[in-house]
């Protein structure tokens, strides 16, 4: 018999146990990831368990009678174990329903985990949304690189990489992330007047607890960091969390470099590379300088998309 539990912090390590195993889990469903903003959201995340033992869960924060999968994360959805089949999972989505009903929630907003981050497929979710008439209300577009089927970088990149040879260029890992977000912070605020996702001291944080899959790749010019990745590493996907380069950087093509390196050097072995989507507002804007870089690597499109209905 199905059982559901609001989650609260005695659950930590079932919860973290079950992300673990589970078919479409990441490291960023974790408890040590997740909850590093829990003051700026509600939490309310589910767990579905069955004759005790955990078979899902649902990453989630509430907000105004609304239901977010979960607004702190890029992705997220229900994680399923490899025995829970499309009827357990209409199952489990009505359940779920059953229970936000009790908490006034009237209203969903979800957001699946893509297709590219599955271990073993887990769309029964999608198909669960349908038969609730959820609407797309949002779809973001990603480039992405399957390393076994890769496409050659474009002329203008293989040019801009042969540059940052020619001024000698170094490319190294790195764990001092404070010159990288300067670089960031300027660039985010003069193009676009925003600010990154993490502050400085989110992402140490974040790099202090999961060391093997957060990773800062930075370009140098004599001596002096001139551009950088930061990239979220999983068993099958390599994900560019952030980039930037300062003018000496872009002028060098060093990041045109440090992805040629990324790609073909040191992740060749992770099945995907995934450059993180160029779209805002929900997807109804493309940047389109963004995404004809990213493209110029090879990078081919794959949706982040979200959903939307009432309950």
């Amino acid at each position: 018999m199905q059982e559901i539990l609001r989650y609260t912090s005695e659950y930590k390590t079932r919860w973290d146990e079950f992300i673990n195993s589970a078919r479409n889990g990441t490291f960023m469903f974790l408890r040590n990831y997740m909850d590093y903003h829990a003051d700026r959201f509600n939490d309310c995340s589910f767990l579905i368990l069955n004759q005790g033992k955990v078979e899902a869960v649902l990453p989630g924060n509430c907000r105004d009678n609304c239901f977010f999968s979960h607004e702190g994360l890029t992705f997220g959805g229900l994680v399923l174990s490899d025995k829970i089949t499309a009827n357990k999972t209409v199952d489990i989505f009505n359940l779920l329903l059953e229970e936000l009903k009790k908490i006034e929630i009237s209203e969903v907003v979800y957001k699946p985990l893509p297709l590219i981050y599955h271990r073993i497929p887990a769309q029964e979710d999608i198909y669960a949304l349908f038969l609730q008439k959820a609407t797309k209300s949002g779809c973001n577009i990603s480039s992405v690189i399957y390393q076994n089927n890769k496409l050659r970088f474009s002329e203008l990149r293989r040019r801009c990489i042969q540059k940052s040879l020619r001024e000698n260029i170094q490319v190294c890992e790195s764990n001092d992330f404070s010159p990288f977000w300067k670089i960031l912070v300027s660039n985010l605020a003069q193009k676009f007047n925003v600010k990154p996702v993490h502050t400085l001291p989110e992402i140490e944080l974040l790099k202090s607890r999961f060391p093997e899959n957060i990773k800062l790749y930075t370009a140098h010019k004599e001596g002096v960091m001139i551009g950088g990745v930061v990239l979220y590493i999983m068993n099958q996907v390599v994900k560019v969390q952030y980039i930037s380069a300062d003018e000496k950087g872009k002028k060098a093509g060093a990041l045109d470099l440090l992805f040629y390196k990324l790609i073909h050097e040191i992740y060749p072995d992770i099945p995907i590379f995934d450059f993180g989507i160029s779209t805002e507002k929900m997807g109804n804007y493309l940047n389109k300088n963004l995404i004809f870089q990213k493209e110029g690597f090879g990078g081919r499109g794959v949706v982040y998309e979200i959903y939307d209905f009432k309950i």
